[in-house]
C-alpha cells in the first residue's frame, strides 16, 4: 500500500456570494501541491485537505456538503470516520459560505488555522501563527475578486514566512457555475505552479495573465485603432514577420489580414475587436511591453 504523501503547506478557502464563487489557494514545500490539496464544486463548496493528506476528503467531503451539510458537519464526519485524524489537516466551505477548519494533534508545528465570515485559513510546519493571521487579515482587506483576494491571502502568508521549510509549489483554483472558457463547465481559474523557487509571486504572474487572456474590458474601456495607434501595430508586425508594407497607418485589407493572424498566434482574440477597429488597454499594454520593450 503506498504511502500517504505529507504536504505541509498553508491554505485558504473561501466562498464570495457576489459573484457565486468558491476557490482555494494553496502554497507548500512539496511539489505540484495543486495536484493534491484543492477541491471545489460550484454550488457546493471548496476544500482543502493537507498535512498527511487524506485525498478522500476532497471529493467526499464535496458529498458531504452537496447532501445538505454544513461545513463543520462535513467536517466532523470525515475526522470521526479516519483512524488517522490526528495527522490530518483540512479546512472548507459550504455553499453558503460556512467555514470550518480542523487540524490534528499530530500535526507538526507550528500548525492551527482560523475561521472568519466566508473563509477558513490553515497551515502546518509553518514559521508560526503569524502565517494564518496574516492570511485571515489580508483576505478581510483585500479587494476584487475572490481569486485576487485569495491570492492576495496566500502572499501575505508567503511573506510572513510560510512553511518554514522552504517554497516549491503554489495553485489557485476558482469555481463558479458556467464559469470556464465557453461556459461548459464551473472551472474559472485553475493556476498551478509546480517547481519554483518563489512559487507564489509566479502564480501571480499567472494570475495575470489569466486576465489578459480570458478577461474583456468594457465597451466604453476600448481604445479605437487610430491612424496612430495602426502605425505602431504596423511596426510591431513588421518587426516580428507578419507585415512587409509601410507603416504608413493605412487600414487595408492586406494590413488586417496580418494582424488578424497575429492577434490569433498571441491568443487575444478576445481583446482585439478588428472589426470594429477596437483593442482594450491590458492587450495594448502587454503587446508594448513584450514587443516593443
Amino acid at each position: 500500500m503506498a504511502a500517504e504523501p505529507c504536504i505541509h503547506t498553508f491554505s485558504i478557502v473561501a466562498h464570495d456570494p457576489a459573484e457565486n464563487s468558491w476557490g482555494v489557494a494553496v502554497a507548500s514545500k512539496f511539489l505540484a501541491v495543486g495536484a493534491v490539496v484543492p477541491y471545489a464544486r460550484a454550488g457546493v463548496g471548496a476544500v482543502a485537505t493537507q498535512a498527511l493528506a487524506n485525498l478522500c476528503y476532497g471529493e467526499q467531503g464535496l458529498a458531504l456538503m452537496a447532501e445538505g451539510l454544513s461545513a463543520s458537519e462535513a467536517l466532523a464526519r470525515l475526522t470521526a470516520d479516519d483512524e488517522m485524524r490526528e495527522h490530518r489537516q483540512a479546512g472548507m466551505v459550504d455553499a453558503r459560505g460556512r467555514a470550518a477548519t480542523f487540524t490534528g494533534s499530530a500535526c507538526m508545528p507550528w500548525a492551527g488555522g482560523l475561521v472568519g465570515e466566508g473563509f477558513a485559513v490553515q497551515g502546518n510546519i509553518l514559521a508560526g501563527e503569524q502565517v494564518v493571521r496574516a492570511m485571515a487579515d489580508r483576505f478581510v482587506s483585500a479587494q476584487g475578486e475572490l481569486a485576487e483576494r485569495l491570492y492576495a491571502a496566500l502572499l501575505a502568508g508567503d511573506r510572513a514566512g510560510g512553511d518554514r521549510r522552504g517554497r516549491q509549489s503554489a495553485a489557485l483554483l476558482v469555481v463558479k457555475p458556467g464559469g470556464s472558457y465557453g461556459g461548459f463547465t464551473d472551472r474559472y481559474l485553475d493556476l498551478r505552479v509546480d517547481d519554483h523557487p518563489d512559487p507564489v509571486p509566479e502564480l501571480g504572474r499567472l494570475l495575470e495573465l489569466h486576465h489578459l487572456f480570458l478577461g474583456a474590458s468594457r465597451p466604453e474601456e476600448r481604445l479605437p485603432i487610430d491612424e496612430p495607434l495602426t502605425r505602431e501595430l504596423q511596426r510591431m508586425l513588421k518587426e516580428q514577420g507578419y507585415w512587409s508594407g509601410d507603416p504608413d497607418g493605412a487600414w487595408t485589407p492586406e494590413f488586417e489580414q496580418a494582424l488578424t493572424t497575429f492577434v490569433g498566434t498571441e491568443n487575444l482574440e478576445e481583446r482585439v475587436h478588428i472589426p470594429q477597429r477596437l483593442i482594450d488597454p491590458p492587450a495594448l499594454a502587454y503587446l508594448r511591453k513584450r514587443f516593443m520593450g
